[in-house]
């Protein structure tokens, strides 16, 4: 997955006093919070594992519960149009922030697909191993167990959630989706039982803000970002759209089908964001 960079730099973060005291306290109980669900959702897994496998239907519950409070406790107004689908499939969203893993974690039962560095990463490693995060290499030469990994998933009833761009933005476009990951879904019949689920994902900053507040892309460190988000005396708002599932089948190829996705979700960002979308 390569990293997309804007012409656009970001501005410098700036942290006031207060700001330093606010992010604090939020990062204390938003990390309480966190962490206090994954040591739940640890302890419920040692019995949902043996009793059910794969299946898991206790901890999806306990993730959602933790997201949707995240936002709560970081300020940020939440808003979702639609219903997440229930039938068999995958769901494809655009990707803009790190804040995306608690956006659309909130509002339905689904396991990220991410990069296998991320289940290195310190703390957000474990986070995203403990709630069944699908990694995957960029080595070709695992993509045939990638694909059986998908596949085994997807007949376990899990919902993937695929981020087709392969990079976040600053928000305020949608890149053109690379159709690769979507030849899963063409394979061993599972294009006859399959829907995909279009999300789109869209960030308002705080009033005053540069309009890429929530936006992260390119170099900028991770940590940074983080503490600007949580220092923000006001926040924004996140909303999300879910658009009409469509069969796989009736598509003719995964660029086809990536087509459409890609056009569905970025009719929903420009709804959101109006005249600040730059496509």
């Amino acid at each position: 997955m390569s990293t997309w960079n804007a012409r656009v730099e970001p501005e410098p973060v700036r942290i006031g006093p207060a700001g330093w005291v606010l992010a604090a306290l939020r990062g204390a109980i938003l990390g309480g919070v966190t962490y206090g669900g994954l040591g739940l959702l640890l302890a419920v897994r040692l019995v949902e594992a043996p009793l059910f496998g794969m299946h898991r239907p206790i901890t999806p519950h306990i993730t959602r519960f933790v997201c949707r409070t995240s936002f709560v406790v970081l300020g940020i107004r939440y808003r979702v149009t639609g219903k997440p689908m229930r039938h068999r499939g995958a769901v494809v969203a655009n990707h803009c922030s790190w804040l995306d893993i608690f956006s659309l974690n909130a509002c339905q039962q689904v396991y990220f697909v991410s990069k296998s560095e991320v289940s290195r990463w310190v703390g957000i490693g474990w986070l995203a191993r403990a709630t069944g995060t699908a990694f995957i290499a960029r080595n070709p030469r695992e993509a045939r167990i990638q694909k059986t990994l998908f596949e085994d998933r997807i007949r376990a009833g899990h919902q993937l959630l695929f981020f087709p761009e392969g990079t976040s933005t600053d928000g305020l476009r949608v890149l053109p989706f690379k159709s690769t990951l979507f030849a899963a879904f063409y394979s061993h019949g599972l294009e006859h039982v399959m829907k995909i689920q279009p999300v789109s994902v869209a960030y308002r900053a705080p009033e005053g803000q540069d309009p890429h507040f929530y936006g992260w892309w390119g170099d900028m460190p991770f940590i940074a970002h983080f503490w600007k988000t949580l220092a923000a005396t006001r926040q924004g708002s996140v909303e999300i759209i879910f658009h009409e599932p469509v069969s796989v089948d009736a598509f003719a190829s995964r660029k086809e089908l990536a087509s459409h996705c890609e056009a569905q979700i970025r009719r929903g960002v420009v709804e959101i964001l109006g005249d600040e979308y730059i496509g």
